[in-house]
């Protein structure tokens, strides 16, 4: 049983009678679900993942004024709950302390976001790290009668605002030319294996985003970011490609190999960027279709950092 489906499972049949009964006058200001950390957050969990931070629970989100009235009490009652259920025990560690139980509504979007709502601005949604705003959005909400969770999760999983999408295209493609098309290049002609092994890294980490970005998807923690390919709808081969590319190493006839991979995978990209009308140049250095992205944006302030902040 995948965790997410124990989770759900586990909050039908104790969790929600025990709010209901115990808690009738805070129903109107109650979410629960599971979302943020942990494997089974993205339903990548398998047996391996069962060995920390595993086993039936949920989250209660609530108002920070309404923790501060009820969430001792809250947290106490969720506490008592069976910690066994469907033949699994809850195993937690220190580090996942926090992850389930009573959490205010704006400290959980403030842990992944540092806002406790919803970004106002470019800039604040610019900042924000992809593999938190993946975190943020991914799991489940089960039940939530005031809205007021759903509503931040729903404009995060909105996805960016068009000049901010751009401008963290353009970065992705400027790290890929330079990481790939060029440094990786350069250092496995020198024969400087520490330094083509990093560049290839970097080629690969900037292209996985890309392809997540034209996804309209937030890459998740690069443990996971591999796995999360197999879901989205575009570039699925360009993806496999890039796993290959880092499966091969840096030795003998596989640099040229592994040359002629990262031409083929911007080419993937530059092609992409094209059909979506992001881009029209026919240039193969990928680095001028990231100067185009920076042209097209209206935000002056975004339009005016160095290609590659991202």
């Amino acid at each position: 049983m995948k965790g997410l489906e124990l989770s759900r499972e586990y909050f039908n049949e104790y969790g929600l009678n025990m709010l209901e009964e115990k808690f009738p006058q805070y129903m109107k200001y109650i979410a629960a679900g599971l979302v943020g950390e942990g494997s089974e957050c993205f339903g990548f969990d398998d047996e391996i993942s069962r060995d920390h931070d595993f086993g039936p629970g949920f989250c209660i989100w609530i108002p920070e004024e309404i923790k501060k009235e009820a969430g001792g009490e809250l947290q106490r009652a969720y506490m008592s709950l069976p910690r066994s259920f469907r033949g699994f025990t809850r195993m937690e560690t220190p580090q996942a302390a926090g992850r389930v139980g009573v959490i205010a509504i704006e400290e959980f979007y403030r842990r992944f976001t540092g806002l406790a709502g919803e970004p106002e601005n470019n800039m604040q949604w610019f900042v924000i790290p992809e593999h938190y705003l993946a975190t943020a959005v991914n799991g489940e909400v089960f039940m939530d009668s005031p809205g007021r969770f759903t509503q931040v999760r729903n404009r995060l999983k909105a996805f960016y605002p068009e000049d901010v999408l751009r401008k963290k295209l353009a970065a992705r493609a400027a790290l890929m030319a330079q990481s790939g098309q060029y440094n990786y290049v350069r250092c496995a002609k020198r024969g400087e294996e520490g330094g083509a092994y990093l560049s290839c890294a970097e080629f690969v980490r900037n292209a996985l985003s890309c392809i997540y970005l034209l996804n309209g998807r937030y890459m998740p923690f690069y443990k996971w970011a591999f796995r999360g390919t197999e879901e989205l709808p575009d570039l699925k081969e360009t993806a496999a490609k890039l796993k290959r590319l880092a499966a091969t190493a840096d030795k003998g006839e596989n640099i040229k190999k592994k040359e002629e991979l990262i031409e083929e995978i911007c080419l993937d990209v530059e092609s992409f960027f094209r059909k979506r009308g992001l881009t029209a140049t026919r240039e193969t250095f990928i680095m001028a279709h990231g100067q185009e992205l920076m042209d097209s944006i209206e935000d002056e302030k975004l339009r005016k950092m160095h290609i590659m902040a991202v």
